[in-house]
């Protein structure tokens, strides 16, 4: 099947740090290529990939918000995508809503995978227009929740992200908490970007309030450092809280596996959440607010905990903190064959086949 990718300009594929969508892109495309399909990515220039490359951009724009608000920005990136759409079996969108209006223009099936919230007051007003103004044409979710935002929109599927499991090793939390020295493990780790929808100030006052060390491995969008100087960084002592910055993928593998417990305290309608997978797949219990995902990602009591608010998440913390070795270990390993069943690339690739199939009839 030939097979066009398409990413938002905005980061490299695969990212060299921070960059959900396009890890996600870059697994999906090179597990196409894998399975003998002929598939062309449309990304930035520096972008790496067992697929045919095509680019506008040389270098990836970054996260520069002038350029996400300009509506140009992004039709230059979609532009040789529909000028050589007979090329292709089928085009998969990853990008904004732009899209969309040249979508219904052409013979060649089209499939938006949408990896933002949907829900509204979270969303941008007019981009849920869009959305909803193009509501017949084919979208895959990725969670079940996510479609409760727009549920007028044609589904053909959910497909959950996928992560390379071989990047990831199971490790043991860091041992004891009575026996942590200083560097080891045994920390509650909270990792993502900065900002407030993503819960790090009450990952702090939940980390104070059981008593364990937190350590923050995070991206500072230009955008939000304001942010970061004004509410985070007052907060930063070194020692109970700890900024370790933005992680490569193999520090970013050692920062889970060590970690005692994964904080979560989001304060929005998560669609999805792969840093959850992630820090399962290193072993690692997550616990987290009830909101979007969550519930799908999380088995409640055996890979984490969901729970209401801060001072739950404190008890289910506590709760976690007092199993015994046995049992503990006996969770990281639950955690662990919980992605292997659902999160691998192999079986988002294997959904996205199951997608292409039904809109192409190949």
């Amino acid at each position: 099947m030939k097979i066009a990718q398409v990413a938002p300009p905005w980061l490299p594929v695969p990212p060299k740090g921070y960059g959900g969508i396009e890890a996600v892109v870059s697994s999906l495309t090179d597990g196409l290529v894998s399975r003998g399909h002929d598939v062309t990515l449309f990304a930035t220039g520096d972008s790496v990939t067992e697929a045919k490359l095509s680019f506008v951009y040389e270098k990836a724009l970054g996260n520069d918000g002038s350029l996400k608000n300009n509506p140009y920005t992004q039709l230059f990136q979609i532009y040789p995508v529909f000028s050589h759409c007979d090329q292709f079996d089928i085009i998969h969108i990853h990008g904004e809503g732009q899209a969309m209006f040249f979508a219904d223009l052409i013979k060649t099936p089209l499939v938006h995978t949408i990896h933002g919230t949907l829900t509204e007051g979270e969303q941008n007003p007019d981009k849920r227009k869009v959305y909803q103004q193009f509501a017949k044409q084919n979208f895959v979710s990725i969670s079940n929740a996510q479609r409760t935002g727009l549920p007028e929109l044609n589904y053909v599927a959910t497909v959950y992200n996928g992560i390379d499991l071989s990047q990831f090793t199971v490790g043991d939390g860091g041992g004891g908490l009575a026996h942590r020295r200083p560097g080891e493990g045994g920390y509650l780790a909270w990792l993502g970007r900065i900002t407030p929808k993503k819960g790090v100030v009450e990952a702090i006052h939940v980390a104070k309030a059981v008593g364990v060390p937190l350590r923050l491995a995070a991206f500072i969008d230009p955008v939000d450092q304001a942010f970061f100087d004004t509410e985070i960084k007052p907060l930063i002592d070194g020692s109970s809280v700890q900024f370790v910055g933005q992680l490569n993928h193999q520090e970013r593998s050692l920062f889970l596996q060590k970690a005692k417990a994964f904080v979560f305290p989001i304060k929005w309608e998560e669609p999805f959440g792969l840093v959850m997978v992630e820090a399962m797949a290193a072993g690692t219990p997550v616990v987290a607010f009830n909101r979007g995902s969550v519930p799908e990602i999380i088995m409640d009591g055996k890979t984490g905990y969901v729970v209401a608010d801060v001072d739950s998440m404190a008890e289910a913390l506590k709760r976690l903190l007092s199993l015994d070795a046995p049992t503990y270990q006996a969770m990281r390993q639950a955690c662990r064959k919980h992605v292997e069943d659902h999160f691998t690339v192999e079986k988002m690739v294997e959904g996205y086949e199951a997608v292409y199939k039904k809109l192409t009839s190949i």
